[in-house]
């Protein structure tokens, strides 16, 4: 079976993780991925397996979504995204995929309508049809306005033949962030979380006792790393490692260490072995992003959750809601995080009584692959 899945982040990388974890899983059971992925490169990513294509890249011009920047810091013009849909189309008819997937679109990215029309289009008249899903996450930015669903069940009813929800049902259902007509409930199947399995200990023990703050790859994690850098002055007794994520994470390091952070701080670039590094970690620091959130409920980290909230995101605030009542989650909201409420919530973190580690009920992308497996034989 042939794969395509077409993803765009434009400013963290959790779009994209999750959409390379998918392709891993697909390629581990045998089949051939191709993704094609539309935002800036981000190669601490595991693409093991996948055939990794990247379109012209584009970026938010920080929370504004409706402002795409290229790789030069221009605002893309009409022949740069018109280039874009050219190689989509393109990749499309060179790899005949037996299924489509469009991660996110139709019910975001919006703005890049055109691009993903043009992709359907061109996937509806290839000799074979492929089978069309979208991939959705637990939780979605809700509509501003009721047009936008009609707009977005309409290009569903047209295109797509399964719409996969990455969640449990019995934890949070779509109807938490959108409003699911009739005809989507048709279309919807739970695939249960989709992460990476479990990490488990890391081989040297790094991490061990430490606090790791981390924020994604984008920079709207800039407050969260500055408050840590002056909490870790109140808590001395632990060792701090602040993780940058980002294309631009050597300058903003170096801004970072304008700021003197004191001895027992180490601010350095993300890394590969995090997911490792957190199972022996004291407390970790961070936003509440989809593969966040997993990554710390597989860990079993005590954890202070800083929702990113700019711009009217609320996504990640319904996230860390459904998490407040487990042991070793404190949520801080962005509008009241200082150095010192930043200091006790770690505390408070760390007092409460140890969560059990959950990595056996992640097993999603698993749970795709044979879903689409078993759609395709019926689609035959």
């Amino acid at each position: 079976m042939k794969v395509l899945i077409a993803v765009t982040h434009l400013l963290g990388s959790g779009h994209l993780s999750r959409a390379l974890t998918l392709g891993r899983a697909f390629a581990q059971e045998g089949h051939e991925v191709v993704v094609i992925s539309g935002g800036f490169a981000v190669p601490q990513l595991d693409s093991s397996g996948v055939d990794l294509r990247h379109l012209p890249p584009l970026r938010s011009d920080g929370t504004n979504f409706t402002r795409l920047l290229t790789d030069a810091g221009e605002v893309a013009d009409e022949p740069y995204l018109a280039a874009r849909s050219k190689a989509m189309v393109e990749i499309l008819q060179e790899v005949q995929p037996d299924a489509l997937i469009t991660e996110l679109f139709p019910f975001g990215r919006r703005v890049l309508r055109n691009e993903f029309l043009a992709l359907l289009k061109a996937a509806r008249a290839i000799p074979k049809r492929p089978l069309i899903c979208c991939s959705i996450r637990d939780i979605l930015a809700p509509p501003s306005r009721p047009e936008k669903v009609r707009k977005t069940d309409e290009i569903l009813l047209e295109f797509y033949d399964a719409v996969l929800v990455h969640s449990d049902p019995n934890a949070t259902r779509l109807e938490v962030s959108w409003p699911v007509s009739e005809a989507l409930a048709e279309k919807l199947i739970y695939t249960g979380y989709v992460a990476p399995p479990a990490a488990g200990a890391h081989p040297d023990g790094l991490g061990s006792g430490e606090i790791l703050v981390s924020a994604g790859g984008g920079t709207v994690g800039e407050p969260i790393f500055r408050a840590a850098i002056e909490a870790a002055r109140k808590i001395t007794n632990r060792r701090w490692r602040l993780l940058v994520g980002g294309s631009d994470s050597t300058a903003r390091i170096t801004t970072l260490m304008h700021n003197a952070p004191p001895e027992n701080v180490t601010i350095e670039p993300t890394r590969p072995d995090f997911r490792q590094m957190l199972h022996h970690a004291a407390a970790s620091v961070s936003m509440c992003g989809y593969n966040t959130a997993l990554d710390l409920l597989q860990a079993g980290t005590p954890a202070v959750l800083i929702p990113f909230d700019d711009g009217q995101e609320v996504e990640q605030t319904l996230r860390a809601r459904s998490l407040a009542d487990l042991p070793g989650f404190e949520v801080l909201p962005s509008v009241d995080l200082t150095d010192d409420r930043l200091a006790r919530s770690i505390e408070d973190a760390m007092r409460a009584p140890l969560r059990s580690r959950q990595a056996a009920e992640f097993d999603g992308a698993l749970k795709t692959v044979e879903i689409i497996e078993g759609r395709l034989e019926a689609y035959v």
